[in-house]
């Protein structure tokens, strides 16, 4: 709810230029400095956004001093616990928590779109058998605007929710399909009779000499990750979905962007990149030399898994996901995992040493996800493939909340400018 009364008030070069305050429903005010340039003649510079709203937004709240993540007002915590991911998806999507005749047809809708175009079969073999599988989901997701014309016209409300729909029942077909394209084993069709995580967890791991048992404790933790990763305010990729989106491109596109931009390392590949420095630890004995490393500002090692952008106390989301880490690794007998004994032992000291209790470094998200899947099998390769299945929801929760905005227009950030002036142009010959 915007609220006009207050005004901060701007000194520049002998001009005064008064600027409203918008008031949210929870978090700091915010200073609306849409007419700054007109009426004072500057931009402002903030590298990264970190004190830019770009958008209003109902969909997630976070509060990274309080360590708070709240999907349209309700509390991580809880939805992780008490609800399960296509009923996350629905609230995401529409505003509020399912009636159960809602969520019945809700996965109705998504469990019948499941299944790919046939042709698509041939896109996927068009690339190298060792592609990324995540090189694949950019590219596949890119081209399902090549076959599913009838819902690209963003202008469409029915359409935007056909799309909506389409994307997130496909997904983890895409990414289940991207998989088995990487490993060379045939495509496995999704089934109408299976929840959504186990459906998924089923068309990775399942062969035609004998079918893939599906875990109840597995599918659950698998659940609690699409959950857990299902949207997380304006980060890069969805920032990058909404920047695509506001030039009015068709809603494949924006995700693909999307998918595009959670690949890099800083992002969506955090989790992978945490494992693999868990490993390169190797066992409990060596930590303490790890621990001195990140504490040299000379040494390019850091700890991956610790801190976060917007948390600065801790990740509410870690929690959760340690739970599922010991639920896994017990039902799998590997509790004894040096891997796993080499994370908890490193997040005991790292919440005990006064460095990092000081530089707020607390186990994030990343930490326990990496181990987890790890343990059902899946390879490192597939960890951002995931993530993206995960966020999709996310993304079109928030792209469908742009097209709506009347407010909102083609992204077109500013720049500070420190390139040479005018120069004259020498012939080719005198320079």
């Amino acid at each position: 709810m915007l609220d006009n009364e207050s005004k901060a008030t701007l000194h520049i070069r002998g001009k005064t230029v008064e600027l409203p305050m918008h008031s949210p429903t929870v978090g700091p005010d915010v200073i609306d400095i849409r007419k700054l340039y007109a009426e004072g003649d500057v931009f402002t510079y903030d590298p990264g956004f970190t004190s830019t709203a770009s958008c209003e937004s109902t969909i997630t709240y976070i509060d990274g001093d309080e360590g708070v993540l709240l999907y349209r007002g309700y509390s991580i915590d809880d939805l992780a616990e008490k609800s399960h991911f296509l009923e996350v998806c629905y609230l995401l999507l529409y505003g509020d928590l399912p009636t159960a005749e809602q969520l019945e047809d809700f996965e109705v809708r998504v469990t019948r779109h499941t299944m790919l175009h046939e042709q698509m079969q041939y896109f996927f073999r068009g690339f190298r058998r060792d592609a990324h599988p995540m090189a694949i989901m950019v590219g596949v997701v890119g081209a399902m605007s090549a076959f599913y014309h009838d819902s690209t016209d963003i202008g469409d409300p029915w359409q935007r929710e056909v799309a909506a729909i389409r994307m997130i029942a496909k997904m983890p077909t895409i990414a289940a399909w991207a998989y088995k394209y990487s490993v060379g084993q045939p495509f496995v069709y999704p089934r109408n009779d299976l929840d959504y995580a186990s459906n998924f967890l089923r068309m990775c791991f399942a062969v035609p000499a004998e079918d893939y048992e599906v875990n109840p404790i597995l599918a659950r933790a698998m659940d609690r990750i699409m959950t857990l990763h299902a949207d997380h305010e304006q980060n890069a990729s969805t920032s990058t979905v909404r920047l695509a989106g506001s030039s009015g491109a068709n809603p494949f596109a924006c995700i693909s962007a999307g998918i595009a931009c959670l690949w890099g390392p800083a992002h969506g590949g955090a989790n992978q990149a945490c494992l693999e420095m868990l490993r390169e630890i190797g066992t409990v004995d060596r930590i303490p030399e790890f621990i001195r490393r990140a504490k040299d500002k000379d040494d390019p090692f850091r700890l991956m898994g610790f801190g976060h952008r917007v948390y600065k106390n801790f990740d509410p989301r870690a929690k959760v996901m340690k739970q599922s880490a010991d639920e896994v690794l017990g039902l799998l007998g590997i509790e004894n995992n040096e891997t796993l004994q080499v994370a908890k032992e490193l997040e005991r000291i790292a919440l005990e040493d006064e460095y990092f209790v000081s530089k707020k470094l607390y186990p994030n998200v990343d930490f326990y996800s990496g181990i987890i899947l790890e343990a059902m099998g899946f390879p490192t390769s597939m960890f951002t493939p995931i993530f993206a299945l995960s966020r999709t929801v996310g993304w079109i929760s928030q792209w469908k909340e742009m097209i709506a905005d009347p407010s909102q227009k083609i992204g077109r950030p500013r720049q500070l400018y420190v390139g040479p002036t005018r120069r004259g142009y020498v012939e080719v010959e005198n320079r």
